[in-house]
């Protein structure tokens, strides 16, 4: 019988509920905005709320935190088309956001999903990381529905939107990886020594088949498991150095071998 055990520390300095604070200031033709925080993971996603007037607010802007000034606790936050409650049958609003309004981040970091490449990596680090879990099925429908059997950024804020998921868990090479679902930017990356025996893509789900689109980005079955979600954690964050060391690692590993 083969034991096997999961040394996993997370390390997100983040609380599983909201992180709601006031807006400093705002520069629409930069598309930034301010806020003072005692301390914020850069990457972090949320939400600025405007107030319409007495209990009555409303969302118009997306945010992710950019940078962090740890003497001055001041974060600066880029601003984007806040799109999950689209409806072509209603109207919009033109308000826009005004210094003393407020902003939630952290949105859905109490729920999480979880990419893997088996079904014992799945079931091992469910187990051992207490966060509310959404299962990776779900993500495996939206997925066929979009006509992408090779998942693209797009698909898992699309999961994002239809689940309320906040964080992003990939296990890859024997390292797991906690993501802002929405911003793909890294917050931590843990050890997970796990024995993987087999491989099933473009992840572990109990969902037998992901429909293809006939053309297009993600329309084409994944063939590689590390290197396809290695280079998607790349391309969001060319400059963390732990994973670009872990990326030279497993490429020499698969040299050597």
């Amino acid at each position: 019988m083969k034991h096997i055990f999961l040394l996993l520390v997370i390390a997100l300095g983040l609380s599983a509920s909201m992180i709601k604070t006031t807006l400093l200031s705002i520069d629409y033709d930069k598309n930034r905005a301010t806020v003072k925080i005692k301390s914020v993971d850069i990457g972090v996603s949320g939400f600025l709320v405007h107030t319409l007037a007495k209990n009555h607010t409303t969302i118009v802007k997306n945010v992710q935190v950019i940078s962090y000034d740890k003497t001055s606790e001041i974060a600066t936050l880029e601003m984007n088309t806040f799109n999950a409650l689209q409806n072509n049958a209603l109207p919009t609003g033109r308000w826009k956001a005004l210094a003393g309004d407020k902003v939630e981040l952290a949105f859905g970091y109490s729920r999480s999903m979880l990419i893997a490449p088996s079904e014992e990596i799945y079931h091992r680090i469910t187990k051992s990381v207490k966060t509310q879990w959404v299962h990776i099925d779900i993500f495996a429908t939206v997925i066929s529905y979009r006509g992408h059997p090779t998942p693209l950024k797009e698909d898992f804020s699309a999961m994002s939107i239809a689940s309320s998921v906040g964080l992003l868990f990939i296990y890859i090479d024997k390292k797991l990886y906690t993501v802002d679902i929405n911003t793909f930017v890294i917050l931590s990356i843990s050890d997970a020594p796990l024995v993987q025996d087999t491989l099933q893509l473009p992840f572990y789900s109990r969902v037998e088949h992901i429909e293809a689109n006939w053309w297009g980005d993600g329309s084409s079955e994944l063939e590689v498991y590390e290197p396809y979600y290695f280079g998607l954690l790349k391309k969001y964050n060319p400059n963390n150095k732990a994973l670009i060391q872990n990326i030279e690692k497993f490429e020499k590993g698969q040299k050597n071998d």
